[in-house]
């Protein structure tokens, strides 16, 4: 068995997570290598739905104009039921959240994530399999079988399992995979519809019974291209091959049965809210939809993202951009242990953080796959908001400090917000808040004071000792290193309480929140925290 020189992370698996993963690494200097099993990427459009988070996340990578320019807008959903529209569901956010709702095809999510890593030098090690791994205080000792057959032994510091619904990494951390399965089994195809529907707009289409139970189902995401979609439907009886009574339900694509352009036809004749005749089959397959999620995210320098922690129903495009959160979210803290800016137990608020996001991710799904997004018991901004992953936040985590300034302000956890009409001197067009963070890998520490002639604000910059961004009120001249509030939206959105400081995660997330006269401190006990999380 050859032996290779150790490497700071393995990451089992190159899809979206795998890939996020790597790319989030690689940008912060930390080296890792990306293995994947199969010896290409698939052509499959599988998880197609782009949440405005995750274009923030790729935004602040650098990758997001990359992203714009092949993907197309979510503008809403057509809700039909027995053949009558009964509700049209816009998909409307805030006017200071930078990005909507897009969709684009997994392949090519996973072909712009590639070059990006690429880019950074790391390639995917196609035909390359995790056969095992075992681990110690100092690292984890991992067993590969190469496309060539070759078995190799690696060293590395720090393992990532995003290898799927059936990950190896999961298995061999003996994580428990609790959940269930829906009996159904559903068709999708990439496919072209020649029908007028607005464009922008997805399809849900019903037939209930006299009980009230759904029995046919219809579900169109547009994709790129005139008339493309992806359409999933339930499995008519002719096709089906249910599992028997207590056998598993395997979760994901299966490799066998290809439902025909004719099996996709019938469904939109009996379904669609207006006729379509579909053509450009570029691909199709049977699946099954799962519901689980582990015990805990990983073990020691073990952990799990994406697939290899949580899966459930594709309602609301949730789960790519979870497992990409995921991997933003442990990629940061693994690049601080590397490095020797934080100890290890920074790694164990990986779990504390992310796990309950993918409960809740999982819990409402599972609701909105039988009951309908349109029937959420909350208020439609409110859903909307959540769908677009903007109201994740931490506020409860190990990592969050002491509130500060107005209840209902961003307080640390939360999301750090963008906002509209920054201004220098030299720059003669406005900047948003995201567009003077884009690029930086590490924590960024943001002052506010109402003048700029406040001289806390001085001071604060250079108690902090991290990249600084200064932002002044509106009706100041600021030096040529601060930004000013032109139109009143950093104010508005951060509702700073007089001078104040925020300390903005290398995920886009508050760390800390402080008055400015407070800020060596402030600054000095969250990093001393990042390093003792339970302390």
């Amino acid at each position: 068995m050859a032996r290779d020189h150790t490497t700071d992370v393995l990451i089992a698996g190159a899809g979206p997570v795998g890939l996020s993963a790597a790319a989030e690494l690689r940008r912060r200097g930390v080296a890792c290598r990306l293995v994947d099993r199969l010896p290409a990427r698939l052509p499959y459009a599988k998880a197609v739905g782009i949440q405005p988070r995750t274009l923030e996340i790729w935004d602040r990578m650098g990758l997001v104009r990359t992203v714009l320019e092949a993907a197309v807008p979510m503008r809403g959903q057509l809700i039909h039921v027995n053949g009558s529209e009964v509700a049209r569901i816009d998909l409307a956010l805030p006017p200071e959240v930078p990005y909507g709702f897009a969709a684009l095809p997994q392949y090519e999510t996973e072909r712009i994530l590639e070059e990006y890593v690429a880019g950074r030098g790391t390639v995917i090690e196609r035909g390359t399999e995790l056969l095992s791994f075992t681990q110690d205080a100092d690292g984890v000792t991992a067993r590969l079988r190469t496309a060539g057959g070759v078995e190799e032994e690696v060293r590395c510091r720090f393992l990532i399992g995003c290898d799927g619904a059936h990950s190896t990494v999961r298995k061999g951390l003996g994580l428990s995979f609790e959940g269930g399965a829906f009996a159904e089994e559903y068709m999708l195809a990439d496919v072209v519809a020649d029908w007028d529907l607005p464009s922008g707009y997805g399809v849900r289409a019903s037939h209930t019974g006299e009980d009230g139970s759904t029995d046919d189902l219809l579900v169109c995401i547009p994709l790129p291209g005139a008339g493309r979609y992806r359409m999933s439907m339930l499995v008519p009886p002719e096709l089906s091959t249910r599992p028997a009574d207590g056998a598993e339900v395997a979760h994901g694509l299966e490799g066998g049965r290809v439902p025909q352009l004719s099996d996709i036809q019938a469904v939109v004749d009996r379904l669609a809210p207006t006729s379509a005749a579909l053509s450009g089959m570029r691909w199709s397959s049977v699946f099954r939809i799962s519901h689980r999620i582990v015990d805990r995210y990983g073990d020691g320098r073990v952990f799990v993202a994406g697939d290899a922690a949580h899966i459930h129903p594709p309602t609301g495009a949730q789960g790519m951009n979870t497992g990409i959160q995921d991997a933003c979210n442990l990629a940061w803290k693994i690049a601080l242990v590397v490095r020797g800016e934080a100890g290890s137990a920074l790694l164990t608020s990986y779990d504390a953080e992310r796990r309950p996001v993918g409960e809740e991710v999982v819990g409402r799904t599972v609701r909105h796959a039988t009951r309908g997004l349109e029937n959420d018991a909350d208020d439609m901004e409110t859903v909307m908001l959540r769908e677009a992953q903007l109201l994740v936040g931490y506020r409860d985590g190990p990592l969050a400090t002491a509130p500060y300034g107005p209840d209902d302000a961003p307080q640390p956890g939360d999301r750090a917000p963008d906002c509209a009409g920054l201004s220098t001197p030299v720059a003669t067009y406005p900047l948003r808040l995201f567009d003077v963070l884009r690029g930086l890998t590490g924590h960024v520490l943001v002052l506010y004071a109402e003048k700029s002639a406040d001289s806390e604000l001085m001071d604060a910059g250079e108690a902090g000792g991290l990249h600084t961004v200064t932002v002044v009120g509106p009706d100041s001249s600021p030096h040529t290193s601060a930004y000013r509030d032109a139109a009143g939206e950093f104010a508005r959105l951060y509702r700073p309480d007089g001078p104040t400081g925020f300390i903005v995660r290398p995920d886009g997330q508050l760390g800390a929140r402080f008055p400015l006269s407070g800020t060596a401190k402030a600054v000095s006990g969250y990093f001393t925290a990042l390093s003792d999380p339970a302390g």
